[in-house]
């Protein structure tokens, strides 16, 4: 999450970090990376423009219902766009990590200064995310599933890995996977007494069976080492489970979705010509979906975001670089830049957007009211209000970002 100069793109000097065999080109800011960042920051902050909501009032409408499931995250298996937000996020990281190391290298800083920094980050963006989750509660809430916590927590070993050849670093990647989903694989399942109403598991919940039930919520092998680890700090009452069924420990494979963001970004660095570089995403992409949906429909290892499932991670990343090459291809190989600039607007400032978008969100809202009258959104009816309230909200954050800009203010960690 590395926030850059406005100018896009600046060349940056040569610098000495090698991909294997292949020579890295010149550092250079990628415009299509801010553009795609933008993009994802943008479908975070719209909430899903009420969709869900108006959705509601036409259950018999099947355009809404699929408005409605594409803008709110799946129960647990399976795949929605919104599913694809914090995946995008944890690869983007990866992508830019080369980009960033070169950067700061061509500036004279050496690998003691950059682990510092990176470091730093780690810890920054862990407590950010914490301090996000506290907002409104009594005491801290201590909380490590938020996607800045779960970036926080991988990114100082992201960091490490980067230094390595791009063999290594897919070796790691792979290596991770199957530790991961062999930990869930070797947890014992629960027995037939085992009450899941008391880990919020609704009776009518669709129990996931046979092998794949080690990857079922809030019965599996991390939601144990939660309620373990997470009643180590203080709270108002003691962990029980997640409602959602999010996890801490699924920093560990989605530190192999960043790990696979920075094979990537060294692709997207080497002195090869641009077509390559979209066909090269667009095989992997298409290897990713793929073999994430054998695992997932055989049973072997169901795909379940919430958790962060090795076969998720390898089905979510398909879908990431295919909308990374979608980006690039059209913004830096076809040099189609115009359209993109609203989305390079909130991709530079991801960070002030992400903040602003979990605190301002409500006060946005209550204030146009507050002053223009409380049907102010009804303008159109009542049931498409959220939309349009949503829609104003997000513009006034885009325009946040745009003032922002503007004036070169960048908020960076």
């Amino acid at each position: 999450m590395n926030q850059p100069s406005a100018e896009a793109p600046a060349t940056l000097p040569r610098d000495s970090l090698q991909s294997g065999n292949n020579t890295i080109a010149k550092a250079t800011r990628l415009l299509s990376l801010d553009a795609y960042r933008g993009f994802v920051m943008l479908l975070m902050a719209s909430e899903g423009l009420g969709i869900g909501r108006v959705a509601r009032q036409f259950p018999d409408n099947p355009i809404w219902q699929f408005l409605a499931y594409q803008t709110e995250h799946v129960e647990w298996r399976g795949c929605a766009l919104w599913d694809l937000i914090q995946p995008s996020f944890m690869f983007m990281v990866g992508v830019a990590m080369p980009f960033s190391i070169a950067n700061r290298k061509s500036r004279g800083e050496g690998f003691n200064r950059l682990l510092g920094h990176a470091l730093w980050r780690s810890l920054a963006l862990i407590a950010l995310g914490i301090f996000l989750r506290s907002v409104g509660r009594k005491q801290t809430y201590f909380t490590f599933e938020d996607v800045l916590t779960q970036i926080g927590l991988g990114y100082t070993f992201l960091f490490l890995v980067a230094w390595t050849k791009p063999k290594v670093q897919f070796g790691i990647a792979v290596v991770i996977l199957l530790l991961y989903w062999g930990a869930f694989a070797l947890f014992p399942l629960p027995g037939t007494d085992f009450d899941f109403q008391k880990v919020d598991v609704s009776a009518n919940w669709q129990h996931l069976t046979g092998f794949a039930a080690h990857w079922d919520k809030n019965s599996n092998f991390a939601a144990a080492f939660d309620q373990w680890f997470l009643n180590l700090f203080p709270r108002e009452k003691p962990f029980v489970f997640n409602g959602g069924g999010y996890l801490t420990l699924s920093f560990v494979p989605s530190l192999a979705t960043m790990i696979f963001g920075l094979l990537a970004g060294n692709l997207l660095r080497q002195q090869t010509d641009s077509s390559t570089k979209v066909r090269w995403l667009v095989i992997v992409g298409i290897s990713g979906l793929v073999l994430g949906t054998v695992l997932d429909v055989t049973g072997i290892c169901p795909s379940v975001k919430r958790i962060w499932s090795p076969s998720w991670v390898l089905f979510s990343t398909g879908w990431t670089c295919l909308l990374l090459a979608g980006f690039y291809g059209i913004i830096d190989w076809k040099q189609h830049k115009k359209w993109a600039f609203p989305l390079v607007v909130v991709g530079v400032n991801s960070i002030a957007m992400y903040l602003m978008a979990h605190l301002f969100h409500g006060f946005i809202g209550s204030s146009f009211k507050t002053h223009f009258g409380k049907k102010f959104f009804e303008v159109f009816g009542t049931v498409y209000a959220p939309i349009l309230e949503m829609s104003v909200v997000l513009f006034v954050l885009w325009l946040i970002c745009l003032w922002m800009y503007r004036r070169k203010l960048f908020l960076k960690i």
